[in-house]
């Protein structure tokens, strides 16, 4: 089957930020619109994987630190037992 084809208008400021998202991530608008239509969709049913939950939490592909402290890394055999 073919895909569709729709027009979707856009303020500017928000076709602005769609630009510059599909630049930054090496994507088609249209994937970026797609995908967030698809995200919706699986969202209203209650069906997002749980890959989807974590990319729209900001957790694929980032590494967040939860300590400010310095890190400290230690083979196996010197961790002290408790």
């Amino acid at each position: 089957m073919k895909d569709g084809r729709i027009t979707v208008r856009f303020s500017a400021e928000l076709r602005r930020r769609l630009k510059d998202a599909a630049q930054r991530n090496g994507m088609r608008e249209s994937e970026i619109v797609r995908k967030a239509v698809e995200r919706q969709f699986a969202a209203e049913d209650g069906e997002m994987t749980a890959y989807e939950r974590a990319e729209k939490a900001g957790l694929i592909g980032a590494i967040q630190r939860l300590s400010p402290g310095p890190i400290r890394f230690r083979p196996a055999s010197c961790q002290r037992s408790h």
